[in-house]
């Protein structure tokens, strides 16, 4: 959960910048939707629901390899993070994707140096939950977070707890 949280506090930034990729959202050639009112949180309600499947459907499968264990080293699976596995440790794919796992040059470093690194990206990880539910909070609620206030960030009308504001529709709708 951590890695998600960086990403989604690095993501967050990222987009209150307005910052968005340099191709078309769609084919069709619809363009990405822009920053405007209720901020970055707005930016999730204005994406098509084909888009948000894509997006949970994505990280489903993710999930699903991870808890498949279907991976095996020197002739054994690994054990579940939850029963004396690695926490962290993601099962490689097989064929060109990227491992998951060793990130940049972790598969060099000593026992202690990867520990190390593991309570960094732990804690990190923690301190990216509690400044992305930060900026929740303050677009949700403006002036709850007082060192955030001096930033402005426009206050978000919609539902942090409902994603699909009732529109769970799979094709057509928005």
């Amino acid at each position: 959960h951590g890695r998600v949280a960086m990403a989604g506090f690095v993501g967050y930034l990222v987009h209150a910048k307005g910052i968005t990729w340099g191709f078309p959202m769609t084919m069709q050639g619809d363009k990405w939707p822009e920053l405007g009112d209720g901020g970055v949180a707005a930016l999730w309600d204005n994406l098509k629901a084909g888009g948000k499947w894509q997006i949970i459907g994505f990280v489903g499968c993710l999930e699903f390899w991870r808890e498949l264990q279907t991976y095996e080293t020197a002739g054994k699976r690994d054990a579940h993070y939850m029963r004396g596995g690695l926490p962290g440790k993601y099962p490689d794919f097989e064929g060109p994707l990227p491992n998951l796992y060793w990130g940049l040059g972790a598969g060099k470093k000593t026992p202690e140096q990867l520990a190390k690194g593991r309570n960094a990206e732990i804690n990190n990880g923690r301190l990216a939950m509690l400044g992305l539910f930060g900026f929740f909070a303050e677009s949700k609620a403006p002036g709850s977070v007082p060192f955030l206030t001096q930033f402005d960030f426009p206050a978000y009308g919609g539902d942090f707890m409902q994603p699909f504001e009732g529109n769970f529709e799979l094709f057509g709708g928005n």
